[in-house]
C-alpha cells in the first residue's frame, strides 16, 4: 500500500526551490511514498523539469494549484480568514478530503494550527492539539516532547491529555510498550512547581500511564524518560534554548579548528569522532515535529 502525502510547496521560508526537492528526494528514497505539491502549478512544474525527475518517479507526483500564499508574518486570524486558497490549506484539504494520508508543511506555524484544527477539527476526548518532536539523548533513544508551543496557557486536565497523545504516540512510532511520562518541572521533588504543576501531577498519578514524576530541564537529554510533557510555553522556550546551545556549540567548534594549521591538522584527525557525533544527531532523523490530536496527520 502506498502512502500519499500532500506538501504545502510554496511554505516555509526557501518555498518551492526547497520543497520541490526535499519531495524528490523523499520519492527517490521510499519506493512507497506518492506526494502531491500543492502551491502555484506553474512554478511547480517549472522546478520539476528543472531537477530531470526519472519517469517512474513522476508516476507518483501529483500537483495541486493554490493560487494564494501564506506568509510568515500573517496573523492566523488572516490565514484563515482571506487565504482559504493558500497552499497550505488546500494541502490540508486534501487530507481532509480522504486525498491525502497526511499533510507536510514548512510554513507559519500559527496560521498550520489555526487551519488543521478548523478544518480537520480534534478527536473526540481532545480539547486542544498539541506539537511533539522527538530529541537525541545520551542513551540514543529518543525523547518526545509536547507542548512545544501550540498552546500556552493549558489547564491540567489539556496536560493530562497532552501525556495521554504523547504515549500512545510513541507507543506506535517507537515500539515502546507502556513508555514513561515525565512532567517538567523546575525541580524533581513532589513540592516543587506551581498549582497547575501541582494538579496535573496528581491527574497523571491516577491515570493508567507510567508516569515517573517530575523532570527537570537537564532530564531532556539524558534519555531517562520516554514522554515529557509540558505547557507550550516552556517547551517552546527549552526548545528554543537547546537549538540556541547547539548553534554556539557548532560555531565555537569551527572556530576552534580553524585557529592555526595545528588545529586544522587536529580538525583532521577528530573528524571520523565529529562524522559519528553528526550522526548521533542527525537533523534527518531529528528534525520537525507533530501535531497530535487532530482528525488527521
Amino acid at each position: 500500500m502506498s502512502i500519499k502525502v500532500s506538501i504545502d510547496a510554496s511554505g516555509g521560508d526557501f518555498g518551492i526551490p526547497v520543497t520541490i526537492n526535499a519531495g524528490i528526494i523523499a520519492l527517490k528514497t521510499f519506493n512507497d511514498l506518492a506526494i502531491a505539491f500543492v502551491g502555484d502549478e506553474k512554478a511547480i512544474k517549472k522546478e520539476i523539469n528543472n531537477a530531470s525527475v526519472p519517469p517512474e518517479i513522476l508516476e507518483r507526483i501529483e500537483i495541486k494549484h493554490a493560487s494564494q500564499v501564506i506568509n510568515m508574518d500573517d496573523s492566523p486570524s488572516t490565514a484563515l480568514r482571506h487565504k482559504k486558497d493558500s497552499s497550505m490549506r488546500v494541502a490540508i484539504n486534501l487530507v481532509k478530503d480522504g486525498n491525502a494520508h497526511a499533510c507536510v508543511s514548512a510554513g507559519n506555524t500559527g496560521a498550520l494550527l489555526s487551519i488543521a484544527k478548523f478544518v480537520l477539527k480534534t478527536i473526540k476526548g481532545v480539547d486542544r492539539p498539541a506539537i511533539m518532536s522527538a530529541v537525541p539523548t545520551l542513551t540514543g533513544r529518543p525523547t518526545h516532547i509536547l507542548d512545544l508551543g501550540a498552546n500556552v496557557d493549558s489547564k491540567p486536565e489539556t496536560l493530562l491529555q497532552f501525556a495521554i497523545m504523547g504515549s500512545i504516540a510513541v507507543q506506535n512510532t517507537e515500539e515502546i510498550d507502556n513508555p514513561t511520562v515525565g512532567l517538567l518541572n523546575v525541580g524533581s521533588e513532589e513540592l516543587k512547581g506551581h498549582w497547575k504543576i501541582q494538579e496535573t501531577a496528581e491527574l497523571l498519578k491516577n491515570s493508567s500511564l507510567n508516569y515517573i514524576g517530575f523532570v527537570e530541564g537537564d532530564d531532556i537529554y539524558k534519555g531517562s524518560v520516554d514522554v515529557i510533557v509540558c505547557d507550550g510555553f516552556e517547551g517552546n522556550i527549552a526548545l528554543k534554548a537547546s537549538e540556541g546551545v547547539a548553534h554556539m556549540f557548532s560555531h565555537f567548534i569551527k572556530k576552534s579548528f580553524n585557529k592555526n594549521f595545528f588545529t586544522k591538522i587536529a580538525a583532521l584527525i577528530a573528524s571520523s569522532v565529529m562524522r559519528d557525533f553528526k550522526s548521533r544527531v542527525d537533523p534527518g532523523k531529528y528534525n520537525g515535529a507533530s501535531l497530535l490530536g487532530l482528525k488527521g496527520v
